[in-house]
């Protein structure tokens, strides 16, 4: 069973469509990486999967279950553009107005739950307005947690985070998938962060997905490269482009692609009378592979 299965899902604005006949699939468990430009329609997907806009046409399925269904409907937490807290108010008191709000049997106990996850036991009496921006995101994530959901659904929470405020952020939504058994729709612009966590991505373009694929998968499909520097690129770059069918010269170094043996290289060069400065093994990242992906779609 999947925890989110679109099918033909399409939903214009003023006669634009924002989304044109989207299929997407979120196996349970994941933390499924929504990756797009701006306008590309991640937003307005979430939103719909949420009820918060009414779809032209197509299916949402939430558990196997249309997402209308009222059991299904509980089962869902989302954090969409902000909390929507009270600035005066506590970070307690905000969280016991959304308690009641869901008329849940223990609220004190939720409360006490979630602010935990989000390693926020000790700030329940902050009030909001004091809190800084990685706080107020975890207290939203708290809040989409109460009820104990099983999917969450969350816009661009890393955003604006500094270091050591995108590793908790990191840190919750894993411990969340891991421990408490949630899937995870989290859409981001910070492709390196989302890199570190995410178990499936979904790229999104004008409306349609154009590739959904797990991160096995693409760690599989990334193609291999090797980044040299030394004291002549353009001498080092015509020895290897002898050898070598893809070498292309960057800033400060080469890279040469589709690479396995870097000892061959460093042979090689060696052999040549050309001394290496610094020399690594990598794979393409989640960022190039997306904009390598769009540059292909573009020349199409």
């Amino acid at each position: 069973m999947n925890a989110i299965e679109i099918r033909n899902l399409s939903k214009s604005f003023r006669g634009m469509y924002a989304l044109d006949g989207l299929n997407m699939t979120v196996p349970v468990g994941a933390i499924y990486g929504f990756i797009g430009e701006n306008g590309s329609g991640k937003s307005t997907t979430e939103k719909l999967i949420c009820g918060h806009l009414v779809a032209d046409q197509g299916e949402i399925k939430l558990f196997g279950r249309d997402f209308t269904d009222p059991g299904i409907r509980v089962r869902v937490g989302a954090l969409i553009e902000n909390a929507g807290c009270f600035p005066g108010s506590s970070v307690y008191q905000n969280l016991m107005m959304q308690a009641i709000n869901l008329n849940l049997e223990n609220p004190d106990a939720e409360i006490r739950r979630v602010l935990k996850i989000v390693r926020m036991e000790d700030s329940a009496s902050i009030k909001f307005k004091s809190c800084s921006l990685g706080m107020k995101q975890r207290i939203g994530i708290a809040m989409a947690l109460l009820g104990e959901p099983a999917l969450l659904i969350l816009d661009e929470p890393i955003n604006g985070l500094d270091t050591d405020g995108m590793r908790i952020m990191r840190e919750i939504l894993i411990d969340i998938t891991k421990n408490y058994g949630c899937t995870v729709l989290i859409s981001s612009h910070i492709l390196g962060e989302l890199e570190k966590i995410a178990t499936h991505y979904g790229i999104i373009r004008q409306g349609k997905m154009i590739m959904e694929i797990s991160a096995s998968d693409m760690d599989k499909r990334s193609r291999v490269f090797v980044d040299l520097k030394t004291k002549d690129l353009k001498k080092t770059k015509s020895l290897l482009e002898l050898k070598y069918k893809n070498v292309k010269e960057e800033k400060d170094y080469l890279r040469v692609y589709d690479v396995e043996e870097v000892d061959l290289i460093v042979k090689y060069l060696l052999e040549n009378n050309d001394l290496i400065k610094e020399i690594k093994k990598n794979k393409i990242g989640l960022e190039e592979y997306y904009i390598e992906l769009m540059s292909k779609k573009e020349d199409k």
